[in-house]
Order: C-alpha cells, then sequence, then structure tokens
C-alpha cells in the first residue's frame, strides 16, 4: 500500500505532518511527500519516506516543472492522496497524483472551503483533534488508523549541517551548555515580540551566565541586527545557517524562545526545551507539547474568533520579566528573575 502527504509549506505545518509520516510507515504504508522547495531540505533522506517529490512553487513557476512532478507523483501508484492543507492547490495535486482516493477535510475545516470538491473523500474532525498535530492524524482515519496522541517528530541529523554549526559556535565561543537561541521572526507582523523585548530578555539572560543567541532567516538581519543593539551586546547575532543547520543549532541549544513560527516548531521536534510566545494564534492548537515546554500567549482583542488569522493579539503586551520567568523555569535555574531594564 502506498499513501501520498501532501503538505507542501509551510515550514512549521510540515513539522506538524511528521506524526502522520510516523504513524503511516508504522502501519505497513509506503509513503511519499509533494513538497515544495522551502521545506524540501527538512524530508530530503527522511529515513521513514519511501519517495519525495518536488512540487514546484508559485514563485517562479514552469509548466514543465509542473509536468514532470505530476508524471513522478503518477509513476509511484499511490493508493491513498492525503490533503492536510486544505488549498486549491494540494487538493489539485492529489488529484494529479491519480489516486483512486484524494482524502482530506470537508468544507468547513479547509482553509479553502470551495477546494474540498476535489476530494473523494472527505473528513469532519472529531472534538478531540484540538492540537493541530492531531488534526493530521484524524485524517488517516479514512485508512483505519488510530493515531492521535502520537508526537513521533523525529527529524533525522544532519551530518554535514553539524559540523558547520559546531565550527560557529567554537567561531563564536559560545559553549552548548551556556548556548539559548533567540528567534524574533515570524511569518506574520502580528506574531512578532517587540525586538526590543527580545533585547531585554538576552541581558537577563546574560546576567545568568547564559549566551544568547539571535537567529534569522532570509531578509530577517535587521531584526536580528535590532535584537541584538538592543542588547547592548548581551546577545550576538548568529553566524548563517540552512534550514538543516539551523535545526543541528537548536539541538545545541539549551532553550529557545520564539514565537509561532517554524523555528520553535522545529526546536519542538527534535526535543529541544522551548518558551513559545503566542499573539494571534492559539498555543493550544499551534503550541509546544512537551511536559515542562511554556507558551505565553498576549490578551488578543474580544471577539477574536478567527480559527487561522486571529486580529493582533497585542505581543508587546507580553512582559519581559514573564518570559524571563519561564526560561529560568524551564531551564530549571535556581531563583526568580531580577528587575530587567527596558
Amino acid at each position: 500500500m502506498r499513501a501520498l502527504i501532501i503538505r507542501l509549506s509551510a515550514i512549521g505545518d510540515v513539522v506538524h505532518t511528521l506524526p502522520a509520516l510516523s504513524a503511516l510507515h508504522g502501519h505497513g504504508w509506503e509513503v511519499g511527500w509533494a513538497v515544495e522547495p522551502a521545506a524540501r531540505p527538512l524530508l530530503e533522506g527522511h529515513p521513514l519516506l519511501a519517495h519525495l517529490v518536488p512540487i514546484p512553487g508559485a514563485r517562479g513557476f514552469q509548466v514543465g516543472e509542473a509536468r514532470a512532478a505530476a508524471a513522478a507523483l503518477r509513476a509511484h501508484g499511490y493508493d491513498a492522496a492525503l490533503d492536510f492543507q486544505g488549498l486549491w492547490k494540494s487538493a489539485a495535486w492529489a488529484r494529479v497524483s491519480g489516486s483512486s482516493r484524494a482524502i482530506g477535510y470537508s468544507r468547513r475545516w479547509r482553509r479553502e472551503p470551495l477546494s474540498a470538491m476535489l476530494m473523494h473523500e472527505r473528513l469532519e474532525l472529531p472534538p478531540a483533534a484540538t492540537h493541530v498535530i492531531d488534526e493530521n492524524l484524524a485524517l488517516l482515519r479514512p485508512l483505519g488508523i488510530e493515531a492521535m496522541g502520537c508526537r513521533e517528530l523525529a527529524l533525522p541529523p544532519f551530518a554535514a549541517e553539524a559540523e558547520g554549526v559546531d565550527r560557529g559556535l567554537r567561531h563564536a565561543g559560545v559553549a552548548a551548555e551556556a548556548l539559548v537561541v533567540l528567534n524574533p521572526g515570524g511569518g506574520w507582523p502580528e506574531k512578532l515580540w517587540p525586538a526590543e523585548s527580545f533585547g531585554s530578555l538576552a541581558r537577563g539572560l546574560r546576567d545568568r551566565g547564559l549566551r544568547p543567541l539571535v537567529s534569522w532567516g532570509p531578509g530577517e538581519e535587521p531584526l536580528a541586527d535590532r535584537v541584538v543593539a538592543a542588547s547592548g551586546g548581551a546577545a550576538a547575532r548568529c553566524f548563517p545557517t540552512t534550514l538543516p543547520g539551523y535545526v543541528e543549532l537548536a539541538r545545541r541549544a539549551r532553550l529557545v524562545v520564539a514565537a509561532d513560527t517554524g523555528p520553535l516548531h522545529l526546536a519542538c521536534a527534535i526535543g529541544t526545551p522551548v518558551v513559545g510566545l503566542f499573539g494571534p494564534t492559539d498555543p493550544a492548537r499551534n503550541g509546544p507539547f512537551a511536559a515542562g515546554d511554556v507558551a505565553l500567549r498576549a490578551p488578543s482583542p474580544p471577539g477574536a474568533g478567527d480559527r487561522f488569522r486571529v486580529p493582533s493579539g497585542r505581543m508587546a503586551e507580553i512582559a519581559v520579566d514573564e518570559v524571563l520567568a519561564a526560561a529560568l523555569r524551564r531551564l530549571g535555574l535556581e531563583g526568580g528573575p531580577r528587575a530587567v531594564a527596558l
């Protein structure tokens, strides 16, 4: 039996689909994954994947690449195509795959509701599926797989990137036992905790013998520099990393502090302790799940009930002292936080 996972992007969403891969593999399915370029490095060489089918992204889309991807999907002869994304494009790839079973969520649970018409089988989510991981696992029910509650998110080691990260840490003079990764970026501006708050947090961590490094993705260098400037030298901008390189950086960290974005979820996937900062999104659905991990959420405006894009959660209202206290608690350090100058 062959199953195709269709989760094209984004990084955090791909991470949250990994338990479905583990469950399918554990039940004897040969699994392929259709993915766009940005998230592809996370899945290349994954030991549980039999096939990885590159799908062209929206930028630079070329008809020839799309035809090649469609031919590759059909060549594998999938028995079921699972649309975890709920978009027109993901639904279209499910049908293009040639599988006789295109399985996806019903209209109510899709980002683009009318795309449900392309599904052969439509699933209503059970009330118990409160976390996005369990929403994904529920989609396996039409295949006879009951896996809600599974949290097997293992990512393989990236050996080449690990060597580069170790060199970067040695050059920066940062020992792993003192490393705290601060990630100020995020997919939506409304998700961002202020750079000045990250800087103040870095000072509090530095005062306790820790070494904050500010991680960044493409185009986020100015934001990282603002955090470093606000820290008064307590934090340093991290050396450049690829996506697998960030995974290896997070493996070596004692703690990661980040908003609801890919770097937070990657840290959760590999078991690094985290403090997650939430505003527009609900940590009950998207947040960390390991015992001891902390999710802090800013107050949301009254009536903010949109499932996918709640209005701004006023991220600046999450106090630095509150985040520092959560970080020290997660690190198991004794004593409460000192006053932190803003």
